[in-house]
């Protein structure tokens, strides 16, 4: 919106241009034949396949939007397993038999791409010489057109295959695990009773935390450059400790930044909805509104992308890492998670009447049961190095998957439980021999913010996803495990039904079953205090700590067959992902190490021998000076003591640089990758924050002009 000369607002409605960059309903609907419309229509809505034919009609009426548009290009947008998102433009530019220069795009070049798959990470299911790959056409995500400076180039969502088949990316099992929640949630509901339920699917909406800071402070900081996070830095007096950078007034340059962010993103067809500052200087939040969770998947990647883009052409740096700075707030994604059907019947809203409040019991007591039996999986899903640094830094949910209910919910629980009848309030009632519950309100307790998975009216929020992380990875494994538990009450309900029990009866039996079996995953208190950490233990929750324990759950058969069970992953496809993840792991750490290596040799000893040098001359000056100025033994002995420190602090530099360059040639001297890890983990980061303790403290005492790196006050309080 701009301010004209007399001072008053002019600009369009959201509403005018959003989506106006996107291949969806409304354009399909004027470029397409009704019939082939009808037909497209219902492959997005219920996964029917689309005939080729009908692929070559859809190509044409693309490819002309595209063009009106001013596309030059089309390209297959896909999802390799490197945490972010790939792309290979070929131009529409075509030759006719007679020569003529023409703009073609075919329905086989719409459904399938042929891109090199032998550079991108397969974990061992592809060699270098295999290179065939496959991108085949996402119907159910709109395409997309992304503007340059230059031209325009036409996405198109898509899987990305091996020849064999195999699942080279992160969106195929994400769609796999939709279409085994979607069997598993419609047979329960039909054991149930209920047979008019449309497909069934999961919506997201996710929250992203990030930072902004100057381009120019940020080029100057080579650990941010190649890490994301400051591997050295000494805390300013003042951090985050006055909670006023939380919620307050959105500084003018991110505000301008945000502004562009979402004029971009309404074009694509993203429902940016909330931007705040967040707790952390320099920190922000962005939110979308609830979408089918492929299309929330893909418009987070495109969120990520484009805030790199704008943040680049305002002179900002953007910080998606999950600790980019020690001792301040990370960042994270709010994984806001439901299942409900395509028309929007959301089956975690407790509703309004008793029939609706069963059918929410079930499938609140199918979340106890995921959560309960799959804890560790749901935590190797969101392991990554940046997020060890947060997990449990009391600012984000510790590394045990409990769940946080609320007063309400739990006293409702707990009198299934007991066969208890008591009255919440006199508009409600319960009578636990049949399915008249009380009318649970959608907002019937504070919220726990420590909780990694919180109820939250009519959604839970997993709150321990990585803000660096693809969201089709933690949904995979979150999908894929609420669908098991959906599987085994169906069996129990079949089983109660068999024994020629009533129906309402039966469902309560199950619904009691499950409470009972999960009671232990339910934690209503302070997820950061050590009373969570003793729960843990004396329950038998998982407490897996770091990203190489957590990824060992990959390696344990249950929870390979359960994702084989559901086709979700095959038993290749579970090893490469471990495979992939073990590798990355090693590599961001072997990165941060070399390049705080690199900052203390050839950057901070030298600073720090220059500052020592001149203490010392300063230091033999007043030596000699002493007895003519009248300067005491004590002023000396204070002037000796800190030349002294600082020597000591740089030959401790010094010896722990060394120490921790021999523990990373040990470390790459391994063999086994899942070794390296676990060596990582115990030996290297511990070594490392050692060292930076070290340097840190020396950071305080040497002359700023010295001092070769932007300080912590520098980054987070200047823009």
């Amino acid at each position: 919106m701009a301010t004209e000369n007399n001072g008053s607002l002019a600009g369009s409605l959201v509403s005018e241009s959003f989506g106006s960059l996107t291949f969806n309903m409304d354009v399909m609907r004027e470029k397409l034949p009704k019939d082939v419309f009808y037909l497209l229509k219902q492959t997005i809505k219920n996964g029917e396949k689309l005939a080729p034919e009908t692929a070559g009609v859809v190509a044409h009426a693309m490819k002309e939007w595209a063009i009106e548009h001013g596309a030059t290009h089309y390209c297959h947008w896909f999802q390799p397993m490197t945490g972010a998102t790939a792309e290979k433009h070929d131009a529409f530019l075509s030759f006719d038999k007679d020569g003529t220069v023409i703009e073609r795009f075919s329905g086989s070049q719409l459904s399938q791409g042929e891109p090199d798959a032998s550079s991108f990470p397969s974990g061992g299911m592809r060699t270098t010489f295999e290179a065939r790959g496959y991108t085949a056409w996402d119907p159910t995500s709109p395409a997309f057109l992304m503007q340059s400076a230059q031209g325009v180039t036409l996405c198109i969502p898509t899987v990305f295959i091996s020849y064999h088949g195999e699942a080279l990316d992160e969106k195929t099992p994400l769609l796999r695990s939709m279409t085994a929640i979607d069997k598993a949630a419609k047979r329960l509901l039909g054991v149930m009773g209920r047979t008019d339920v449309p497909k069934v699917t999961t919506f997201l909406g996710s929250e992203q935390e990030y930072f902004l800071i100057d381009k120019e402070l940020y080029e100057k900081r080579p650990d941010l450059v190649m890490s994301g996070r400051t591997v050295l830095g000494a805390l300013p007096p003042k951090g985050q400790q006055l909670d006023d950078h939380y919620f307050g007034s959105i500084p003018e340059r991110a505000l301008d930044f945000m502004q562009e962010v979402e004029k971009e993103l309404y074009k694509l067809g993203i429902p940016a909805k909330t931007r705040h500052n967040e707790v952390a200087p320099h920190q922000f939040e962005i939110a979308p509104i609830f979408e089918e969770a492929n299309i929330a998947a893909d418009h987070n990647l495109l969120v990520m992308d484009m805030m790199r883009k704008v943040a680049n052409r305002k002179g900002l740096a953007l910080l998606l890492h999950e600790k980019p700075f020690a001792a301040i707030n990370g960042s994270g994604k709010h994984n806001n998670w439901s299942v409900a059907t395509v028309d929007g019947e959301n089956f975690l809203d407790p509703g309004h009447t008793p029939e609706e409040n069963l059918q929410f019991l079930v499938f609140l007591v199918a979340v106890l049961k995921a959560v309960h039996k799959r804890g560790a999986l749901l935590r190797s899903g969101v392991a990554s190095v940046g997020n060890d640094h947060r997990l449990g830094a009391n600012e984000a949910p510790p590394a045990v998957m409990t769940v946080f209910l609320g007063h309400q919910l739990t006293q409702i629980l707990d009198q299934i439980e007991n066969g208890e009848v008591k009255t919440a309030s006199e508009r409600q009632f319960l009578d636990l021999g049949i399915s008249h519950l009380p009318v649970v309100s959608k907002d019937n307790t504070d919220r726990n913010r420590t909780s990694p998975f919180a109820f939250t009216g009519n959604k839970f929020e997993f709150r321990a996803v990585p803000s660096s992380m693809p969201i089709s990875i933690p949904n995979t494994v979150l999908n894929t495990v609420m669908s098991e538990a959906l599987g085994e009450l169906a069996n129990d309900l079949e089983n109660e039904l068999k024994g020629g029990k009533e129906k309402d009866t039966a469902i309560l039996d199950v619904v009691r079953k499950a409470i009972k079996e999960t009671k232990a995953v339910r934690f209503e208190g302070d997820n950061y205090s050590q009373e969570l950490q003793d729960y843990a233990a004396e329950n038998g929750l998982p407490n897996l700590k770091t990203t190489p324990e957590a990824l060992d759950v990959w390696l344990d058969q249950s929870n390979r067959e359960i994702f084989e069970k559901l086709g979700v992953l095959s038993a290749p496809e579970i090893d490469s992902r471990y495979n992939v993840r073990t590798e990355q792991y090693v590599m961001a750490v072997d990165i941060e190490m070399k390049t705080m290596l690199l900052l203390i040799d050839s950057m901070i000893l030298p600073a720090c021998i220059k500052f020592q040098a001149s203490l010392g001359e300063s230091y033999k000056l007043l030596s000699e000076q002493a007895s003519q100025i009248g300067l005491g033994s004590d002023t000396l002995k204070a002037q000796g003591e800190l030349y002294k420190k600082i020597a000591e602090d740089i030959a401790k530099t010094m010896k722990g640089a060394e120490e921790l360059n021999e523990l990373i040639e040990k470390m790459e001297e391994m063999e086994d990758e899942s070794a390296k890890a676990k060596f990582c983990a115990s030996d290297v980061l511990p070594k490392s924050v050692e060292l930076r303790q070290i340097v840190d403290e020396l950071e305080l005492y040497v002359d700023q002009e010295l001092w070769p790196l932007p300080s912590y006050l520098d980054l987070l309080f200047k823009y």
